[in-house]
């Protein structure tokens, strides 16, 4: 049982944090969106339900530490890790053009940093409709 949840323990520290994520999230219908842009809402939330099916079954097959420990061996493997937390500062950018916020910013560091994609799809599936209105209106 401790190897299950040791295996596991990140996912559990992710299902509290997108619980609290979506309960906080109350300016605009969960999965349902209208307008022009509303098939982005559903692209999103489709992209992250991939993304986290996918990354739950890589857990299932590999170990995300041992495996992160053999990338990091690597130059390509730094490389690419290096680059994916650079572009992890856009999305938390975005967060602060949309709350204004840098407490906002910093709730949602540690997950994003954590994360990556699955904190930042998370955040554009439930906020869709604030964000493309910051980028529509005048």
């Amino acid at each position: 049982m401790g190897k299950t949840i040791k295996r596991w323990q990140l996912w559990i520290f992710y299902a509290a944090f997108a619980a609290i994520a979506v309960s906080q999230a109350g300016n605009e219908p969960l999965f349902s969106s209208s307008g022009p842009y509303a098939a982005g809402k559903y692209i999103a939330w489709a992209i992250y339900f991939g993304f986290l099916g996918f990354s739950l079954y890589c857990t299932s097959q590999e170990n995300f530490f041992k495996t992160l420990g053999k990338m990091t061996q690597m130059h390509w493997g730094r490389q690419v890790g290096i680059d994916l937390y650079i572009g992890l500062l856009v999305p938390l950018f975005l967060i602060y053009l949309v709350e204004g916020s840098l407490l906002t910013v910093a709730l949602w560091f540690i997950p994003i940093f954590i994360f990556a994609n699955l904190a930042t799809f998370l955040y554009l599936a439930l906020n869709f409709v604030t964000i493309v209105a910051h980028f529509t209106t005048a």
